[in-house]
């Protein structure tokens, strides 16, 4: 084993200082750095216009030979599928299922200008399409009259709905502009993996319950609220003799293709050139299929039906509509972000380049808004298509900028040819995607092994998404992990640490076995930062760590001191070569005198007394005081990062009342900006001296042992140790230093090998 020896002095944090010349650092004022802000020069305006339009930076860069080919094959892969795709997740939007091309397209081309992932496919996302739907349905339903909103007089109920989803989608895209500009893109480190995963599961749920009535054939109204997935389950199950046949015979026969072939280049991945399309693939033949027997006409199959050609004209957003969707619209923006950054971090982590999380936020903010204006729905990025995107070769954005192009041709050219196309596909096509969200219940047995509370947070955002909807699901989960969060900082897993014999480690003495503890010292450490919320939770582990309370002692000396004053004054306590002798037989009664209460808080004052009481021993007239073993206390400060006042106050507090009552308080290890604090905050007075404050805990240790020192035979062995700065548990020989769990170990023989 490889060992290690240092020889230095033992260093206080002052006597460190004072050795030790601190380099003086200029630290730059508020109005330093807005000053510097808003200065211009022409690096500062290169920089500016390459972070606000990353294309620039990756196509200085593009090798036309090497990354053309492999764009142009996954740009038209990626093409086909967000074609279908934004057919099937328009149906999620409650909306004709050609405005998913919509989505397709614009925010696609605003993405190529204004993203830094070179991988992600934008475009519709399962998820944000259903929260679209939801308010899409809650203010124009599909049974009874829509809500009274002005500037729905004269629409169709479709034309009401694309207004709907347009406003929301561009109030959603003007939140996350507005974030990215304000710099706030790490808001979504609130938004944990675990939280997400519970959250994405539930949407699968909702997802899935959603497509039942197209593979079913079924005429089902769209709900939304809390427990809609229950009233929407009930109106299925109840006219469940209705199913269409034909419908879920197909939507049967493609899931099980489908998901056999998504398999296949699951597991041959390696192999393949690229990913088989099979959904475009099923599609194709499923169109063919049914315009040859006209299903329409023959079997009544719900269709795809008339597809206009080109695009529509922009249209301005309803600002009472953004009045009516404002607390939908934020969790769509931040979901939309969380998951689109998540998979282009995946991504530049794979490929070796950066991605910036306030610049991701400007272009899904600008690509949202500009695509809201012409009529498309919320955009982020669907796992599968950035999946094939990034396998079939994808290197840049141009790959991106082909699948629009795809898009394109189908909507000012080709579209009519899936007009026969059954919305029972697009429901199996969407429901085999599913696959991915839904497995994550398996984390499910894992995280209750290894983490309950996010087990537990897990949990309560499916359940709650899943019951309550989405967009509360999501806050509820939200404020469920912050809860465990202050759960974990307010009850922080508190420690006595000991040396674990013949070397300068210090560990929780529960834990090992050999492990050396001087008489009357005592190591406690806090793993969190202290705050208003746990500093009394501080002190009453620090109370346990002790084994006593240090006001309570403090306050029976105080009142031991009364009685002997008293006791003097009457002549029956008289001073004697032995000690303090009671001179009357009768019995004692402790002062009780309630009128100055506050003076027992107050340190003991001997200097009116002719000797000085020693609390350990046996005190004179029954007098009865708690015993404290404890002389020195080391306070582990390591992994405390902040302390707030309230803190500082309580632990001043505390402080004072254990040297009140004669333990000297070291604390070790602490942070330097903690210490500033403590010094600006005039933390330190007569009693709490910056002396207590030393740079390691073997360092205090050794002070501790030096400044009282094992008295037996072997003190030399022991002073020998502290002038080598090494403890070795089995030199101090019959002093109960060295301990075997329970049991104490005598030495014959010191160690004196160091």
């Amino acid at each position: 084993m490889k060992q290690y020896v240092v020889t230095r002095p033992l260093y206080s944090e002052d006597a460190f200082a004072d050795v030790h010349e601190k380099i003086h650092r200029h630290h730059k004022t508020v109005r330093h750095h807005v000053k510097q802000y808003f200065t211009c020069d022409l690096k500062r305006a290169k920089n500016a216009a390459l972070s606000l339009l990353p294309f620039i930076g990756w196509m200085r860069i593009y090798q036309l030979k090497e990354w053309l080919l492999s764009d142009i094959v996954s740009g038209v892969s990626t093409g086909l599928v967000a074609v279908l795709q934004g057919l099937a997740y328009s149906l999620l939007a409650s909306l004709p299922p050609w405005y998913g091309l919509f989505t397709a397209f614009f925010p696609v081309i605003i993405y190529f200008f204004l993203g830094t992932s070179r991988h992600i496919s934008v475009g519709a996302f399962p998820v944000l399409s259903l929260m679209v739907g939801a308010v899409v349905t809650r203010l124009v339903p599909d049974e009874g009259p829509p809500v009274n909103i002005t500037g729905f007089e004269g629409l169709t109920s479709d034309e009401q709905r694309v207004m709907v989803a347009a406003s929301v989608t561009f109030l959603m895209g003007i939140m996350q502009l507005a974030m990215g500009l304000l710099q706030v893109g790490f808001i979504v480190m609130y938004l944990s993996d675990t939280l997400v995963s519970g959250f994405t599961t539930a949407a699968a749920v909702h997802i899935l319950v959603s497509q039942l009535k197209f593979v079913l054939g079924l005429v089902v109204p769209g709900l939304s609220g809390p427990l809609s997935i229950v009233y929407t389950l009930e109106k299925i199950f109840v006219q469940i003799e209705k199913t269409n046949m034909c419908d879920l015979v197909t939507s049967i026969l493609i899931m099980v293709v489908v998901f056999i072939v998504k398999e296949i280049n699951d597991r041959y991945k390696a192999k393949l050139p690229v990913p088989i399309p099979i959904e475009v693939i099923m599609t194709v033949i499923a169109c063919g299929v049914s315009y040859a027997f006209n299903f329409r006409v023959n079997y009544k199959v719900d269709v795809v039906g008339r597809i206009p050609v080109g695009y529509e004209s922009p249209m301005a957003p309803n600002m009472q509509i953004f009045g009516q969707t404002a607390v939908e619209a934020f969790p769509m923006a931040i979901v939309g972000f969380a998951v689109a950054f998540s998979v282009a971090k995946v991504y530049s982590v794979k490929h070796d380049y950066i991605i910036d999380g306030n610049q991701e936020l400007i272009a899904f903010g600008a690509s949202n808004i500009i695509g809201a204006a012409f009529k498309s729905f919320a955009a982020s990025t669907a796992l599968s298509r950035s999946a094939v995107q990034e396998s079939t070769g994808g290197k840049t954005q141009i790959a991106g900028l082909l699948s629009a192009l795809i898009v394109m041709v189908v909507t000012v050219a080709i579209g009519f040819l899936l007009e026969p196309l059954p919305k029972s596909v697009l429901g199996a096509v969407v429901i085999v995607n599913l696959k991915g969200m839904l497995m994550q219940i398996r984390e499910v047995p894992y995280l209750w092994r290894r983490d309950r509370p996010d087990c537990v947070v897990w949990l309560v955002t499916c359940l709650a998404s899943i019951l309550l909807g989405l967009d509360l699901g999501l806050a509820v989960g939200l404020g469920m992990e912050l809860l465990t969060v202050v759960f974990r900082a307010q009850f922080p897993r508190c420690s006595v640490l000991a040396n674990i014999t013949g070397t300068d480690i210090y560990k929780d003495r529960k834990d090992y076995m050999s492990i050396y503890e001087p008489e009357g010292v005592k190591i406690f450490r806090i793993p969190s930062p202290i705050f208003f919320a746990n500093i009394d939770f501080f002190r009453g582990k620090l109370v346990e760590a002790v084994g006593f309370n240090p006001l309570r002692v403090l306050r029976k000396r105080n009142k031991a001191l009364r009685t002997i004053r008293k006791l003097l004054k009457k002549g029956e306590l008289q001073m004697t070569s032995k000690g303090l002798l009671l001179t009357s037989s009768g019995p004692i009664e402790e002062s009780e005198d309630e009128s100055n209460m506050e003076d027992l808080d107050q340190p003991t004052d001997f200097k009116d007394l002719p000797v000085q009481v020693n609390w350990n021993s046996e005190l004179p007239a029954n007098i009865q005081v708690p015993r404290v073993d404890v002389h020195s206390l080391i306070l582990d400060f390591s992994a405390v990062s902040f302390l707030d006042i309230s803190a500082l106050k309580g632990l001043k507090a505390a402080l004072k009342e254990l040297i009140r009552v004669e333990v000297e308080v070291y604390i070790v290890a602490c942070d330097v900006y903690i210490q500033k604090k403590l010094h600006s905050c005039m933390f330190f007075d007569d009693e709490v001296k910056s002396s207590m404050f030393f740079l390691t805990l073997h360092d205090a240790m050794l002070h501790i042992l030096e400044k009282h020192p094992v008295n037996s035979e072997n003190t030399k062995v022991c002073e020998k140790v502290i002038t080598t700065a090494t403890i070795h548990g089995n030199q101090c020989n019959g002093v109960s230093s060295l301990r075997s769990r329970d049991k104490f170990v005598h030495v014959s023989e010191p160690e004196t090998k160091l």
